[in-house]
Parts: C-alpha cells; sequence; structure tokens
C-alpha cells in the first residue's frame, strides 16, 4: 500500500489503504475480510484524488459492512478459542511447568503473561502441523502419491496449497474449525497431487478421501473468515 485514505461516513471516520495495480481496468474498492480492512485498488493513470472520489461515495456501505465483520478475539486468559470447533477457555496457570495442555474444555498456558499470546498460537500452529501431517500421508498412500513437504503457515487468500513439486501448505486456523472441515481440505490438497485442477475427475477423488466435502466447502464459505478474527494475526 503507498498512501491510506480516511474518509467521512455519516460522521464516523473510516480508514481505507490505497493501492495501484497494474493489471486493475477500472478503480475498485474492496474489503479483505481475512485481513478486515478496506482497499481502493486504483488503476494505471488514475489519481488518489479520483479514488478518493470513488470512496467518498461509498464511505457509509463501506462503514457499514466493516462493522458486520467479526470482532478480534485475542489469545488472553478468560477468552474462549475454538479448537477442532469446540470452545476452549484459555486459562492462565503462571506456575505450570507443562507449557500448554489441553484439558477438556479448557487450554492451560503456563509461563509470565507477556507470553501467553505467543504460546497459546504456537501450540495451535504445533497441533494443525500434527494433525494435519497425520491426515495426509494415509491419504496421499491411498492414491499412490508422495508428500514432498507440509507446512503450516497463516496465508489469507487460501486456506491450503499444492505445489507441482508436491509441497502441501495448509492455514493454521483451519485447527480451529470443526474436524470434518480440516478433514476435507487436507483430502481437496492431497488431491491435487495427481489431480493439479478442479475437473470432474478431481472432485471425484476429493470424494474418495473424505466423506465431508460438500460440508466443508459450505462451512468455510460461511465461517472460514471468522477464524481469522482470532488472535494477534501475524503471518509468515
Amino acid at each position: 500500500m503507498t498512501d491510506v485514505l480516511t474518509l467521512d461516513a455519516a460522521g464516523r471516520p473510516v480508514t481505507v489503504g490505497v493501492r495501484r495495480s497494474a493489471r486493475a481496468r477500472r478503480i475498485l474498492l474492496r474489503i479483505d475480510r481475512n485481513a478486515r480492512k478496506a482497499e481502493l485498488v486504483l488503476p494505471p493513470g488514475a489519481s488518489v484524488a479520483e479514488g478518493r472520489a470513488f470512496a467518498e461515495k461509498k464511505a457509509l456501505w463501506l462503514r457499514n459492512r466493516l462493522a458486520l465483520l467479526p470482532e478480534t478475539v485475542p489469545f488472553a486468559p478468560g477468552e474462549s478459542v475454538p479448537v477442532l470447533g469446540r470452545d476452549r477457555l484459555l486459562v492462565h496457570a503462571p506456575e505450570a511447568r507443562a507449557g500448554v495442555v489441553l484439558d477438556g474444555g479448557r487450554l492451560i498456558v503456563s509461563g509470565r503473561r507477556e507470553f501467553f499470546d505467543r504460546r497459546v498460537q504456537d501450540w495451535l500452529r504445533r497441533e494443525a502441523r500434527r494433525r494435519i501431517a497425520g491426515l495426509a500421508h494415509p491419504k496421499a498412500a491411498r492414491i499412490g502419491r508422495n508428500i514432498a513437504r507440509i507446512s503450516v503457515r497463516d496465508q489469507r487468500s487460501r486456506w491450503g496449497s499444492c505445489s507441482a513439486a508436491g509441497n502441501l501448505s495448509f492455514s493454521w486456523r483451519l485447527i480451529l474449525a470443526p474436524a470434518e472441515v480440516l478433514d476435507y481440505v487436507v483430502a481437496h490438497e492431497v488431491a491435487h497431487l495427481a489431480e493439479p485442477n478442479h475437473s470432474d475427475r478431481f472432485w471425484h477423488l476429493v470424494d474418495t478421501l473424505t466423506d465431508h466435502a460438500g460440508h466443508g466447502r459450505s462451512w468455510l464459505r460461511l465461517h472460514g473468515p471468522g477464524l481469522h478474527a482470532y488472535g494477534a494475526g501475524g503471518s509468515d
């Protein structure tokens, strides 16, 4: 982003980032639901003043859309965070020596308060990697394919990806979703090891690797953006 605009939406300020794009054909105003930000996209030749005039006409709409986004939930004592779709209460136990422990409906976190957020996120990432690997390797073996590497990141544009080299990448935030949703995303990316497209053959292969394809897609469309409301939102 090269600039930031502050718009007046019925007496309330709305901040909009400005980005130039060589591929854009017209001025666009978009909301990144995952990053919880508004962005004004300017094509070549368009001035910031022209962009502002365009955005000001939509300032009230923009404010209302941003207000509908889910509130951020910090990784802090007393907050609830879903693990595999089930809410877990975050509990601080500074004198404990076990790091982070999932105990029924509680996630118990030891250590100093200033490290609480990072410890929770690190645990969620490790748990995501462990469960994803436990699903991915057996599914790949079923279709006679090998996985070169599995990585877990805070990617925001997609839940998973598969490279031509056989590397699979997933959002760690999938650990917050129900188990069947995680199973679907893993099956989707493993299927790409054999079918690097979205053809009928690909979707048939997905259905052989999971029983949750339809539900997984629907759940992510409805609830996926809300997973990005948890934590500080740091990225790799």
